[in-house]
């Protein structure tokens, strides 16, 4: 069991974690956009990046986002995450409003980027060093992350003593430390071999099963996305628009062997015919 960390209070460790309130009653727990759209300005004019976005993640969910480079599947994450603002529309998170960076999500991407000076603990715990919450407390909770994932005994290691997935691993557990309702991933495992990267959707599954935690995660692979999520959203060419929401009917627990599913292949293709009829297909 992952201790957790969810204070109730602002006199509380940790308080600063929630968004800037509770959540307003009858707001629907998740994500949500609403006309959410992205241009950036440049010398030689105005770049649209994402054409207004309406969809709804359900609180718990795993979603997944596919489609072709540049379509402004990073500029999306950024934005849920409130690093980056949107040009027109609002996001809200449990029914906040997402104006700034915000204590609920976790971020992994497609690189590690553990720091190479410290050891597999001590960059599991960087960012509770960096919000300055209390130590000893989300040490036992980081502990239990790395045993989740299978890093237990490696704590002393330093990032160049693991192999490229244990490292992702590791990069997972960072983002969980604070314990955020969601985790955002940019093709989290676009870096690794193709046999490590099977492994690593599986093991992710089986974390976001044991922490019920949100997660979204962009992609290009269009069988990973239909292997692990709820629901794939495809999105466009640039500006990207939503192609299509679709429902993936496999049923959790799944293994490797999902992917023999007639189910599987059937949806593969039917999101497949999205790129190949834009000619954009990675």
């Amino acid at each position: 069991m992952i201790p957790a960390t969810k204070p109730t209070t602002t006199d509380q460790p940790g308080a600063h974690l929630r968004l800037v309130s509770d959540r307003s009653a009858g707001a629907a727990p998740g994500i949500t956009l609403s006309g959410v759209s992205k241009t950036y300005r440049s010398r030689d004019g105005d770049v649209p990046s994402l054409k207004p976005l309406d969809f709804h993640i359900n609180e718990g969910e795993f979603f997944v986002v596919v489609g072709p480079s540049g379509c402004g599947k990073s500029t999306l994450l950024k934005m849920i995450s409130g690093l980056l603002a949107p040009s027109t529309g609002k996001i809200l998170v449990d029914g906040e409003q997402v104006t700034k960076p915000h204590g609920n999500v976790g971020i992994v991407f497609q690189n590690a980027l553990l720091l190479p000076w410290r050891n597999i603990l001590s960059n599991v715990m960087l960012p509770i060093d960096m919000k300055r919450l209390p130590r000893q407390e989300y040490l036992l909770r980081a502990k239990a992350l790395l045993k989740l994932v299978g890093l237990e005994g490696f704590e002393k290691k330093l990032p160049w003593q693991l192999s490229g997935g244990m490292q992702q691993r590791a990069s997972i557990c960072r983002a969980l430390v604070h314990d955020p309702k969601i985790m955002l991933m940019d093709e989290p495992f676009g870096a690794l071999d193709a046999m490590t990267r099977e492994k690593m959707n599986v093991e992710l599954m089986r974390i976001q099963r044991e922490t019920g935690k949100t997660v979204l995660l962009i992609t290009h692979s269009i069988p990973e996305a239909v292997f692990l999520a709820d629901r794939v959203l495809v999105m466009t060419e640039r500006p990207g628009a939503i192609a299509a929401i679709y429902d993936v009917p496999l049923p959790r627990p799944r293994s490797l062997d999902s992917m023999a599913d007639p189910a599987f292949t059937e949806l593969v293709q039917r999101i497949r015919k999205h790129f190949f009829t834009q000619s954009a297909l990675d």
